[in-house]
């Protein structure tokens, strides 16, 4: 018996492709991916892309008076085993974008640039650039660069056709232009913007349901005019360019990104202490996917209004005199808005009110 160690058979030792790591997939991804990435391009990006870091011009920061760097990180969690259920991975940026660039605006920031780092069992080339797709299409509707990232293959800790992703995002505010509680006073009203579905949030909870409840993703659900799947798989709606436009054309005060936790819990998140925010929920009706999870899974409705966005995926607290002429901005620009709640004294928190309207 040898007692070199190498496998039985062959006169080598040992490889990284034995271990399940293939360098030239990985390669091979990259290359497919450029293309894409060079879309996302600002003027302030130095180089391209297979550095080990991006780099960004900050000499742009000059313009700036007082500029403060705001920074978000986040994943898409759960819903990528919807993607991958499905075998379909060209929307999962936009998810991820999403996540990340809208919770910098939420403050005033203009999201600069973005990276992101997709974690999978088995790097397949046109898989992976699949995602990237998806990513640099979202960072280009969100107006940022995304200027590197990462591709790791963790054969063993995930299976071949597993995958995760994450990103980072960093962007630029001036120091006076932050949006947030300070800004905040009684009589603010709120408008609301309505999400494209469920986002990136709640899928733990969906997943369960559909399990329960034994619904196929490729079931097609007559109330949704499509398949689960399809319905499951809609893209999170980006919405930078559409709010930093609205916080430059009027006395916006702060903007809540409705993710997890659900609308009462972020919007409380912007309130000072001293204010409270009322939602009307006569002024809207949530998405049927909403509805229809409750009734699959029992699901009780203070549950589902702490779990999901219930319609709603960005709201944005407005000096009283502008509202008409803000939500008929965000209309023009295509995203559906309306008064949903105003603020008024209290005690920093935000609940919702009333009965959902009819569809």
């Amino acid at each position: 018996m040898s007692g070199s160690g190498a496998p039985a058979g062959t006169d080598r030792g040992l490889s990284y492709a034995d271990a399940g790591v293939d360098i030239e997939a990985a390669d091979r991804a990259v290359d497919l991916m450029r293309d894409w990435i060079e879309k996302t391009r600002r003027p302030e990006v130095v180089g391209g892309i297979g550095g080990f870091a991006g780099l960004f011009d900050a000499s742009a920061l000059r313009d700036y008076r007082h500029p403060l760097l705001a920074t978000s990180t986040d994943g898409v969690g759960t819903k990528v085993a919807i993607a991958q259920a499905l075998d379909k991975h060209d929307t999962i940026g936009f998810d991820l974008v999403g996540m990340v660039v809208d919770d910098l605006v939420v403050c005033g920031a203009e999201p600069l640039f973005l990276t992101d780092y997709i974690a999978c069992g088995s790097v397949v080339p046109e898989r992976i650039a699949t995602i990237v797709k998806g990513i640099a299409e979202a960072c280009v509707v969100a107006g940022c660069a995304l200027v590197g990232g990462e591709v790791a293959e963790h054969p063993g800790l995930l299976e071949p056709a597993e995958y995760d992703v994450a990103g980072a995002s960093t962007g630029v505010v001036e120091a006076d232009a932050v949006l947030g509680p300070d800004r905040v006073r009684a009589g603010d009203v709120v408008i609301a913007m309505a999400s494209s579905g469920l986002h990136a949030n709640g899928y733990s909870l969906v997943r369960k349901v559909l399990a329960v409840a034994g619904r196929r993703l490729d079931g097609h659900v007559d109330e949704l005019g499509r398949t689960l799947g399809e319905e499951l798989l809609e893209p999170t709606k980006v919405y930078a360019k559409d709010c930093l436009a609205l916080a430059e054309a009027y006395d916006v005060h702060a903007m809540a990104h409705i993710t997890g936790g659900g609308l009462a819990a972020n919007a409380a998140r912007v309130l000072p202490n001293n204010l409270d925010l009322v939602l009307d929920r006569s002024s809207w009706s949530p998405p049927r996917i909403c509805t229809l999870l409750g009734e699959w899974g029992g699901v009780a409705s203070d549950e589902l209004e702490r779990t999901f966005n219930m319609g709603v995926g960005m709201l944005a607290l407005v000096e009283s005199a502008d509202v008409d002429a803000a939500v008929d901005m965000l209309i023009d620009r295509g995203i559906h808005a309306w008064v949903a709640g105003r603020v008024l004294a209290g005690e920093g928190s935000a609940r919702l009110e009333g009965s959902y309207g009819r569809r």
